[in-house]
């Protein structure tokens, strides 16, 4: 069973002074039933182990229903009544939740006596245990595992309830909390410390009671008991039976390690069960505050498939974990920067299934995305003739970084598996903007048709423009360009001064402007191709008139993000001609820059350009803040404003600095000899 219900932030009406009638109570709790679940489940001891605990907060839940008063007494009582609207809560809900933390309270501070004397709901023969999170949902488990119920009942009444610090106080003192204003304060606290994501993370399945995977309890031993019980014959020593292991402590289902070498055994060994894997619940992405690969289902036909998603697991388990060379027989390729591992928890599960002849396991661990691959008759097109491992960074994906990887590459392009929350997909030609985008088929389980791959001469630029769901609250469309790795790259500009943009606010790049100014940048992302780029984007910060009447020149810097958050630059010159390609200013290339980021906003650069009539001019052009340009060297000469043009029978390399009010001097970024003209 899974909850979509959702918890506003809002303020809560106080539970009224007469108990409410028990159909009406009823009636709230199943209304409310998973809300009221996780709010018990959060308050209660992790030290009580996860079944138990799990069970413990469903008994205090239900039993909260019988402390109503009988419905002819509460009707009689209290009148006719307007029911709240089917969502919203009300006095009803906030009695129950007053009930809930109090009983959740009572039992946390003595657990042993209060469980015993509250029925767990009968489960027999298995294990419950909430799904797994992500690595921020068990660094909050741990957290709140260390403070005391009453802070956590603080904390989720803040967090998970919403209500303010005033309410949250009354109810926690309504409850026996004999100092509820320093346990908010430490409550308030944690979630300083967490973030903004606090709410969310509450909204994980680490959180969820109602949404539990089952595991069996040890098989031999219930077996020696059933064959007790039936020579017994005793229907009485069975429920007695059943009533002492409920309330003996459960075994720890995470022994301490011996050593080191046992611990990291131990979690390689989880790593590779195909039963741990995560598997996202298939609308979840429609509903959260974490738009990324966590939220993505589990697709395709083979993910069920038990023997190829071990085979998966297994081949990234030992490629990664096998120093001395080629010996597992599995291809290992990955991304610049990634880290090399093997797995060390359950990674989520994304897609297993046939495509291009060949059976495709794509998995996410948190940091990575990891793609296995293994040929299904040796004649498929896939270009592997062996299992291949691919592993590539993904952290902090959102949206547009996280909204397609790449399954397979064929001669025929490559097929991408789109997040849930893209809508629409199509493929353009970066270097025709005035072409319209074809529609992209998309199968059943999301993954699309060929995307052509770029040809070494830049004849054609392909790339993906696709369009979130409404569904998200992001209806818009961006541009996604494949660099042959497994994430596609983003795409976006900036435009020129005195276009009406805000300064330093970078775009999507499907406008008109936008697609034009791209296709004059499109042939240098082809040197970018496997270097780890997580998103481009295009900076036009500078527009120039030219001597002689010769056109408008643009100033660009490219930016070139990696998901290790280090930049590359390439500052270049573009002439009038939109058919010409840019001339790139030589400078510095350093792997890592503030240049043309929002931390480096202030950027001056120049060279030499010949015009039609033969005259050479030497040109320099700063960013909106620059107000005045100095050149030194071969060429001298001093201007106001954001650019300078200034005739120069010499050449060599020219020292510019730039005046930026408040900032000092800019030193020039181009030093070189270059003439853009005879390009």
């Amino acid at each position: 069973m899974q909850s979509h219900e959702t918890f506003p932030s809002t303020d809560i009406p106080h539970a009224p002074s007469q108990r409410p009638g028990r159909n009406e109570a009823e009636a709230a709790l199943v209304e409310h039933y998973p809300r009221l679940v996780r709010l018990a489940h959060l308050i209660l001891p992790p030290a009580l182990g996860r079944h138990r605990r799990v069970l413990a907060a469903h008994a205090l839940v239900q039993k909260s229903l019988s402390s109503a008063a009988p419905s002819r007494l509460a009707d009689a009582a209290d009148g006719p009544t307007v029911p709240a609207q089917r969502g919203e809560p009300g006095p009803v809900h906030a009695w129950l939740r007053q009930h809930v933390v109090s009983a959740a309270l009572r039992a946390a501070g003595r657990p042993r006596w209060s469980l015993g004397r509250t029925p767990f709901p009968t489960v027999l023969g298995l294990r419950l245990f909430p799904g797994a999170g992500g690595d921020d949902e068990l660094v909050l488990e741990s957290t709140l595992a260390t403070v005391t119920p009453e802070v956590r009942a603080a904390f989720a009444l803040r967090v998970l309830e919403g209500l303010t610090a005033q309410s949250s106080a009354l109810l926690l003192a309504a409850a026996g909390v004999s100092a509820p204003e320093e346990v908010l304060r430490v409550a308030e606290r944690i979630r300083s410390t967490v973030g903004r994501d606090a709410e969310s993370l509450l909204h994980g399945a680490e959180f969820d009671p109602c949404t539990v995977q089952a595991r069996p309890t040890d098989l031999l031993r219930r077996r020696h008991r059933t064959r007790l019980t039936a020579l017994a014959a005793a229907v009485l020593l069975a429920a007695s039976t059943t009533a002492v292991l409920a309330l003996r402590p459960e075994p720890s289902e995470r022994p301490a390690p011996s050593s080191p070498a046992t611990a990291l055994a131990a979690a390689s060994a989880r790593a590779a069960d195909p039963g741990l894997l995560l598997r996202t619940p298939a609308d979840r992405w429609s509903d959260t505050a974490r738009v990324d690969l966590t939220q993505w289902p589990a697709r395709g036909a083979g993910t069920g498939d038990t023997a190829l998603l071990t085979r998966a697991l297994t081949a990234w388990t030992q490629v990664t974990g096998d120093r001395s060379g080629d010996r597992t027989g599995v291809r290992l390729t990955v991304t610049p920067d990634t880290p090399a591992s093997p797995p060390a928890a359950p990674a989520r599960l994304l897609f297993a299934g046939p495509v291009d002849g060949s059976a495709v396991v794509l998995l996410h661990d948190g940091e990575r995305i990891i793609r296995y691959a293994e040929p299904l008759s040796g004649r498929g097109e896939a270009t592997v003739g062996e299992p291949a491992v691919e592993l590539a960074r993904a952290d902090d994906a959102d949206v547009t970084t996280g909204a397609a990887v790449a399954l397979s590459r064929t001669p025929r392009g490559v097929r991408f598996l789109l997040a849930p929350w893209i809508d629409e997909s199509a493929v353009r030609d970066l270097r025709r903007p005035d072409v319209p985008a074809q529609r992209l088929a998309v199968s059943e389980f999301g993954v699309t048709d060929p995307v052509p791959q770029a040809p070494n001469d830049c004849g054609r630029v392909p790339a993906m423009q696709v369009r979130s769901s409404t569904r998200i609250v992001e209806d818009h469309s961006f541009l996604l360009a494949d660099l042959g790795e497994l994430s596609p790259t983003h795409l976006t500009w900036t435009p020129a001064p005195g276009t009406g943009a805000p300064a330093r606010q970078p775009r999507e790049a499907t406008s008109a402007a936008g697609l034009a100014a791209w296709a004059r940048s499109a042939c240098a992302l082809q040197e970018l191709r496997g270097t780890g780029v997580r998103a481009v984007n295009r900076w036009e910060f500078a527009q120039q008139s030219l001597p002689e009447r010769a056109g408008r020149a643009t100033w660009t810097c490219t930016r070139a993000e990696s998901w290790d958050g280090r930049g590359r630059v390439a500052v270049a010159w573009e002439g009038p001609d939109a058919r010409s390609r840019p001339v790139t200013v030589p400078g510095p290339a350093p792997e890592d820059t503030a240049a043309c980021s929002r931390f480096g906003q202030h950027l001056l650069a120049g060279t030499y350009w010949t015009a039609p009539s033969g005259a050479r001019y030497y040109l320099a052009a700063g960013s909106r803040a620059v107000t005045a340009i100095t050149a030194r060297g071969p060429v001298s000469a001093t201007g106001r404003g954001p650019v300078l043009a200034v005739r120069a029978n010499t050449t060599g390399s020219v020292r510019l600095t730039g005046t930026v009010p408040g900032s000092g001097e800019l030193r020039g970024w181009g030093e070189g000899e270059t003439d853009p003209a005879g390009s």
